[in-house]
């Protein structure tokens, strides 16, 4: 595997940093007396592939001294195939400064606004070359390029610190092109980002510990999606495998197929093919194909994100979840696009109108779920009040709270595909030692009734 990756930051009116980073390696998992063993070196040779082979199966024989039971996996075509992530314009083939301009302008363009503290403008560009091959003949070539970045704008004053950022942090992230980027017009929306974090200075406060109506944002909905229901399917949580650093899972086996996870206004789909997605691709590295399908239909929990082992485990065939952070990492089950699909609720104006008394929240700002990812509470950059169908005041350091079932199942409207985007976490941490992840999740704005809100203890 080979990965490159850069980073720029424009803070205040200055070129505040660039990060150029590059890796090159290989890792060799292997199984040896029902157990695994992972290796993995920076040396790329034969005789260092025939070092490193015989210390994973080294280490695989030691392990099963204090194996439980058996690693079986379940089967999978071994195939010879090449993928590579669509793209319009190669953000590695522009220059430096085609690529820094964009952000230099949309800095420029919000420090117009008087009262900001600071202004910033960041890019990521990233791309990750690798090859998988299996002692089951499996031959496997992929290229998956990445682009995402953003714009953010902080205000102080009052003894509050705001923020507003554009369109997901200063890291939306996709897979493609520079594309992706341009796609946004940051430029456009500087100067409606600057106004709205200083105008959050004197907001009211969310009302406190109040029950209404909330909206999310689709960008909002994308990571309650991601801790709600993107982790707590991931089958080596479920079966107790995966329990330190990264918690278990309240959907355990015996839920499958039966649990009501959610409102029937709520499907979740597992999608390796997405366009756009942080996690399409065309194998995992367990060399099984991307593939589709669905985590809650009409609200009943019907899948899990799973490897070949875990599935086995089942009784089933992998549905291709297991990724590597990187040569050196051993792959783990990792989430792919797992998104809540659109409703038929039309517009978000549309279903502002629909709703007589409640609040708009936008845009994370924080959040804290149990390891069972069951009780969670998650914060906003902003909030509107609505009421009577029209969107009012606007309220400073929104929060909600809630229970991961009983709040999906207060789901009553979701809006239509015209409002559905494909958002990602490209900062997704699990496993000891921890490894990063990318993830997609599409999402579009969603109305959810009887919630706490205003809860901050």
């Amino acid at each position: 595997m080979r990965r490159d990756e850069e980073n720029a930051l424009v803070k205040n009116g200055r070129l505040d940093a660039v990060d150029r980073s590059d890796s090159f390696g290989f890792g060799v998992r292997a199984m040896a007396d029902g157990a695994w063993g992972f290796a993995a070196s920076q040396i790329v040779s034969a005789p260092e592939a025939d070092r490193v082979g015989a210390l994973a199966v080294e280490i695989a024989k030691a392990s099963a001294l204090t194996k439980k039971r058996d690693a079986t996996l379940a089967p999978v075509e071994a195939v010879r195939a090449t993928y590579e992530t669509p793209v319009d314009l190669d953000p590695f083939a522009m220059s430096f400064d085609d690529r820094i301009k964009l952000l230099m302008a949309a800095e420029a363009r919000m420090r117009e606004r008087k009262g900001l503290r600071t202004t910033r403008a960041a890019y990521a560009v990233w791309r990750e070359d690798k090859l998988f091959m299996s002692s089951e003949g499996a031959e496997i070539a992929q290229r998956l390029t990445e682009v995402g970045g953003g714009i953010a704008a902080e205000a102080v004053g009052n003894g509050e610190l705001q923020i507003r950022t554009y369109p997901d942090g200063l890291r939306y992230q996709n897979a493609g092109g520079w594309e992706i980027l341009t796609r946004w017009d940051l430029m456009v929306n500087a100067e409606r980002v600057a106004d709205e974090a200083v105008a959050l200075l004197s907001a009211k406060p969310c009302p406190q510990d109040t029950i209404t109506s909330v909206i999310l944002s689709g960008n909002q909905l994308s990571l309650q999606c991601h801790e709600s229901c993107g982790h707590p399917i991931e089958l080596d949580r479920a079966l107790g495998s995966e329990a330190a650093f990264a918690g278990t899972s309240f959907l355990t086996p015996d839920k499958l197929g039966t649990f009501r996870y959610g409102s029937a206004q709520v499907n979740i789909r597992i999608d390796a093919t997405s366009k756009g997605g942080l996690g399409t691709f065309g194998f995992d590295d367990e060399g099984v194909p991307a593939s589709e399908g669905w985590a809650v239909k009409d609200g009943i929990f019907v899948g899990y994100l799973m490897s070949r082992e875990t599935a086995a485990a089942l009784g089933t065939r992998s549905n291709g979840t297991m990724r590597a952070d990187g040569w050196a990492r051993v792959p783990i089950i990792r989430m792919t696009n797992v998104s809540v699909m659109p409703g038929n609720a039309g517009t978000l104006d549309d279903l502002i109108a629909d709703t007589d008394d409640g609040i708009l929240m936008d845009t994370n700002r924080s959040w804290s779920i149990d390891d069972k990812r069951f009780n969670f509470q998650f914060g906003t950059e902003i909030g509107w009040e609505i009421k009577k169908g029209k969107r009012r005041d606007m309220v400073r350091n929104p929060t909600y709270t809630g229970l991961t079932p009983e709040f999906w199942g207060s789901c009553d409207a979701i809006c239509s595909e015209s409002e559905w985007v494909m958002w990602g976490t490209p900062n997704c941490g699990k496993g000891q030692p921890g490894q990063g992840a990318h993830t997609g999740h599409g999402a579009a704005p969603a109305r959810f009734r009887d919630v706490r809100v205003g809860v901050i203890k």
